[in-house]
């Protein structure tokens, strides 16, 4: 592709369903042993509107590889190394920051969506332009009327409309990614959507000023704070959605294109990176392999899912694993997993939202450390895994094999709320343990 940062490169673009573009998916089967290729790496943007903004973030995160590769090999031949990026349909709403691009969050700017979000949600939930603008017209409003709140929330529900339980078993919908769902036909709500709609709503409002973000002034009436919670719910509603998605990408998308490459590739090795819901992504592609095929390593930067999916069993329910739990065994090399304490939007928000996806009790006041997300605090629960910080696992290396938590604070750390350092991931230390994970591409 012209203009990137390394050659050789391509991109795959996936649906909503996992369909691959096919004409992108033959030029790769295709490509990689014409360029005689060694090793892939193949990268997954988190939250993302738009292809160039996409297509931006690989360009910046793979231009740190040349000089990284350049620190972590061994004499002798040198790897032949491709880059693939994935585009898959997610949603970012304008106001938040992406990964090598700049961006502030307006937590005290006009009423209403932010600039673009209307736009984008029109984009990721195609056929409901109706709903969608009765959305943006009461969070313009914001009318001093519970009933008009209820009628928002009512419609927040309508976007992320309820799934069998039983799909959740193809990557498609665990809430919260902590156990693996029975074959159950009722459909899962999330408690979000069916509880007290200014409970919520205050609880989200709450736990937006407790990142930083200031809260709203004296004016504008009794409900006004309730109403930043209330676009939040649309917020983190929509993400639970994103997140089913991107299951369903992982497994029915990326995973069967790794294994077609490897088919026609045997000595190729695969390296999987993903920022966020992509690491949801690479890490339900592992599912998605053909049998007896593995990738050589997995790398997760700031992973938005939960830091139990990989346990075998849960320290709350011990007869239950976690939705990815084995999936670590379908790799040649470790699970890297990259995580922040500055990430408060895995450290509060996604704690929270997880939280009352789940389940009724949820708003008594569980511990939150059941409702964690990996990239804020580490893969937990998981026999045998190793933590290291940065500057640990650089200078010594990684594990060959197993699930590793490498705490990268040192560099992923800058970012204002709510979302704190999530997007932060551009460094060349990062790159560098991308490589090491697949012990320097020897």
């Amino acid at each position: 592709m012209a203009g990137m940062s390394v050659q050789p490169y391509w991109e795959l673009t996936f649906g909503k369903d996992g369909r691959v573009e096919q004409r992108e998916r033959d030029a790769l089967l295709q490509g990689v042993p014409d360029e005689s290729l060694t090793d892939l790496v193949i990268f997954v943007h988190g939250w993302n509107n738009t292809r160039a903004t996409a297509t931006g973030l690989y360009r910046t995160f793979f231009a740190l590889f040349p000089a990284a590769l350049a620190a972590v090999t061994n004499q002798g031949e040198p790897p032949r190394l491709g880059y693939t990026g994935v585009i898959w349909p997610s949603l970012r709403f304008t106001d938040e920051p992406v990964a090598a691009l700049p961006g502030l969050w307006s937590a005290e700017g006009p009423r209403g969506l932010p600039p673009g979000t209307r736009e984008a949600l029109v984009l990721a939930f195609p056929g409901r332009e109706a709903v969608i603008g009765r959305l943006a017209e009461l969070a313009e409003r914001q009318p001093e009327d519970r009933a008009r709140l209820e009628e928002f929330t009512g419609l927040v529900r309508t976007l992320v409309s309820p799934r069998p339980r039983e799909a959740d078993r193809n990557g498609g919908g665990a809430a919260d990614d902590v156990w693996v769902r029975d074959t159950e036909s009722e459909p899962t709500v999330p408690v979000m959507f069916t509880e007290s709609a200014v409970e919520v709503c205050d609880l989200f409002a709450a736990a937006l000023e407790s990142t930083g973000a200031p809260a709203p002034g004296l004016f504008g009436g009794a409900l006004r704070r309730v109403w930043r919670g209330a676009i939040e719910l649309l917020r983190q509603g929509t993400y639970w959605e994103m997140k089913r998605r991107a299951g369903v990408v992982g497994r029915q998308g990326l995973g069967p294109v790794a294994g077609d490459l490897l088919h026609g590739s045997p000595g190729l090795r695969i390296h999987l990176v993903g920022h966020s819901f992509g690491a949801r992504l690479v890490s339900f592609a592992l599912g998605g392999l053909p049998d007896g095929v593995r990738v050589r390593s997995l790398t997760l930067l700031q992973g938005a899912f939960s830091h139990y999916a990989f346990a075998p069993r849960l320290p709350f329910a011990p007869r239950r694993g976690g939705v990815l739990h084995g999936m670590q065994d379908r790799l040649d090399g470790p699970l890297v997993n990259c995580h922040s304490r500055h990430d408060t939007a895995l450290g509060t928000l996604y704690p929270l939202a997880s939280r009352l996806a789940g389940d009724a009790d949820s708003l008594l006041g569980v511990d939150l450390t059941r409702w964690g997300a990996l990239g804020h605090g580490g893969v937990r629960e998981v026999p045998g895994s190793s933590a290291l910080t940065l500057a640990e696992a650089l200078t010594g290396g990684l594990p060959a094999d197993g699930c590793v938590n490498v705490d990268a604070a040192a560099v992923v750390r800058a970012g204002g709320p709510p979302s704190g350092a999530h997007s932060d991931i551009c460094h060349e230390e990062l790159a560098r343990v991308v490589l090491l994970a697949g012990r320097g591409m020897r």
